[in-house]
């Protein structure tokens, strides 16, 4: 960790600044004395990925007993797990996600940059590139903390499974749900374990983290609710990823080199250091334009883009494995919040709820905030009212993180979906803004703070930032 970093206690325990990061298992049972005496008595947690494992978090300072469920071998050789067949491909965990994770964790992230992931500022030690134009550098004030998936997910995980009341069934498939009070609760979930019979499960609570492919707006149907409404826009992402070994030099300080793709030129790419001493470069396009996976077509393809700072760089690189393809057709959200009824004692969090084009790096980090969501419902006193707690979900974690989303594709005209006035207006807001980024550092700084999900949009509308943004003072 640079000195620069360490003299402004990034990466320090939440509340602990400059102080040296407390052992392990100190950390466990400072929480396990602070748990409240309002205990409930069981949960249950499907899908052993990071929404899951930061659900897992919340509901152990609650629960006497926190159950995490996944058909996978979670804590084998083997860090690319079959639920996750992205997960060889570069995970972005914004600066919002990295705070939360921290708060959750406290010292999670001084491991993580122990064990070999890299760290910096958000703005002064990442290169944007947009439109062509490079952003200025300038300190944010925000952690950017760049690893694997597997990596990060390990590291989540080693700290919720030493929580002494969580349990890990792995290798377990998820059968159905135990329904009582004819339909209105559920009271736990039917699950196969490896080489074994169906076994209940008994639970107060179940959590649906199963991801995009959950079972849960189908398990509701067949339980005589209504249908949740899906709501789709089409992409056509293709994204391919390569691993390589680059000299630090060649990165210059930066720590990631991000190439966004743009209505002038819809390819992009990102090239960032991990851990293992090694970068991940994943290159992506959009509606059927992918990068090849053949060495020579995917260096190609990266030396179309906007700016020739990604393919420059890996004139110095090592090549550690031919590069790997994988697509995403549509973002994908489910409005259980417009539900008219649904039932006690099950929610559903992260993927499950909505997935995001992955170019734009939110999925993680929106797991981490509904994460907060399910956190404030939890520690309420009485019933966990479900709708309730999606009504929160959706203005709390999801709604701007989706318009956000959904608003950057349609910026590309090649994209089907409705251009409201307000949407078209907001692009030539963000065009100004992306345009004064790459010449004033304050327009920068605070640009990168709310793509970091760090601060809310509003803040561009300030009237020091807008008057840049505008023109109407100099940038």
């Amino acid at each position: 960790m640079s000195g620069r970093l360490q003299a402004r206690g990034y990466g320090r325990p939440v509340g602990w600044p400059g102080a040296p990061a407390a052992p392990r298992q100190e950390l466990y049972e400072q929480g396990r004395q602070a748990m409240t005496s309002r205990v409930r008595s069981r949960a249950v947690v499907l899908g052993g990925g990071l929404a899951g494992l930061f659900a897992t978090r919340v509901l152990a300072d609650r629960y006497e007993r926190v159950t995490l469920v996944d058909r996978d071998h979670l804590t084998g050789p083997n860090l690319l797990r079959r639920g996750l067949p992205q997960g060889h491909h570069l995970h972005g965990l914004l600066s919002r996600g990295q705070q939360i994770a921290e708060e959750h964790f406290p010292g999670v992230t001084d491991q993580m940059v122990a064990d070999g992931a890299a760290i910096g500022d958000a703005s002064a030690d990442v290169r944007w590139i947009i439109n062509g134009k490079r952003l200025v550098q300038v300190d944010s004030g925000l952690v950017c903390l760049t690893a694997s998936r597997p990596f990060f997910e390990s590291h989540i995980r080693d700290r919720v499974l030493a929580l002494p009341n969580v349990d890990l069934l792995e290798q377990t498939d998820i059968s159905r749900l135990e329904v009582v009070d004819d339909g209105k609760r559920i009271a736990g979930v039917w699950v196969f374990p490896e080489a074994s019979h169906e076994t209940l499960l008994p639970a107060d609570l179940v959590v649906d983290a199963s991801g995009r492919g959950s079972r849960a707006a189908v398990w509701l149907e067949d339980l005589g609710y209504e249908r949740v409404e899906e709501e789709k826009h089409k992409i056509g992402m293709g994204y391919a990823t390569r691993y390589y070994k680059i000299p630090d030099e060649a990165f210059g300080k930066d720590i990631s080199i991000n190439t966004v793709a743009s209505a002038g030129v819809p390819r992009g790419c990102i090239c960032q250091k991990i851990d293992g001493g090694r970068s991940i470069v994943t290159a992506y396009g959009i509606l059927g334009d992918h990068p090849p996976t053949d060495p020579e077509g995917y260096l190609a393809f990266i030396k179309t883009l906007a700016a020739p700072d990604i393919y420059e760089t890996l004139q110095h690189a090592e090549p550690i494995n031919d590069p790997v393809a994988y697509k995403f057709p549509t973002n994908l959200r489910r409005h259980y919040q417009r539900m008219s009824d649904f039932p006690a004692g099950f929610l559903v969090i992260g993927d499950a709820v909505a997935s995001f084009n992955p170019s734009y790096a939110q999925g993680m980090t929106v797991a981490a905030l509904d994460s907060i969501v399910l956190r404030e419902h939890v520690n309420r006193d009485g019933e966990i009212d479900p709708l309730a707690y999606f009504n929160d979900l959706a203005t709390d974690a999801i709604d701007g993180c989706w318009q956000m989303a959904v608003g950057a594709d349609l910026s590309f005209p090649e994209v089907q979906g409705e251009r409201t006035p307000e949407i078209l207006e907001a692009h030539a807001f963000i065009a100004q803004v992306q345009d004064a980024a790459s010449r004033d550092g304050d327009v920068s700084r605070a640009y990168q703070r709310v793509i970091g999900l760090a601060d809310h949009p509003s803040v561009l509308h300030e009237p020091h930032l807008e008057a840049k943004i505008l023109g109407e003072v100099p940038a």
